[in-house]
């Protein structure tokens, strides 16, 4: 009798990752855990006006792939798309979407978009993990605004993802006018 082979398991971790931050890496390392092969979606999403583009973000998600790859998460890919999360998930053959949650405020949206994706394909579940205790106030949004006020976000990002913020945000600064006339 020959034992029929277990299918592979690949889960989705979607988001637009501008920048990957802590809180993310926090996910896909324990996403990764529970599922054979974890897909990184990075989305588009012109729509959320991104600092970086789609092929810079995607760089950025791979080296902190890499990174965790040293460490022997092996089962991580990183790939952008630009069209419906749910067509995506199916051409990936993905059968979980990993969504991470950090406070309760993203809760409600979240059980939104996850019965708006099982209505459109039931046979694609939708998993939430919580954000363990020093990750749970980082998001994207606030480190963009840390770093381009000058702030520190090496506690919120990885010293790579840190080096890039402050190159792109003082490549902005230079561009700036700055007229003499304005003073403080």
């Amino acid at each position: 009798m020959k034992l029929k082979q277990p299918q592979q398991r690949t889960g989705l971790y979607p988001g637009t990752f501008d920048p990957i931050t802590l809180g993310h890496i926090d996910i896909i390392t324990r996403a990764a855990k529970v599922v054979d092969h974890l897909v990184i979606g990075v989305a588009k999403n012109a729509g959320k006006g991104p600092l970086f583009d789609t092929k810079a973000r995607v760089k950025m998600v791979e080296r902190e792939v890499e990174a965790l790859k040293r460490k022997g998460l092996t089962n991580i890919s990183v790939k952008p798309f630009d069209h419906l999360l749910m067509h995506f998930a199916r051409e990936i053959g993905a059968v979980v979407i990993i969504r991470g949650l950090r406070a309760a405020s993203d809760f409600e949206y979240e059980i939104q978009m996850a019965a708006m994706n099982y209505r459109m394909n039931p046979k694609i579940e939708t998993i939430f993990l919580t954000a363990t205790e020093g990750t749970q106030f980082v998001s994207s949004r606030f480190v963009k605004e840390i770093a381009r006020l000058g702030g520190n976000v090496k506690p919120f990002v990885s010293g790579r993802i840190a080096a890039q913020l402050a190159a792109r945000f003082a490549q902005e600064s230079g561009r700036r006018k700055v007229n003499p006339e304005v003073r403080d």
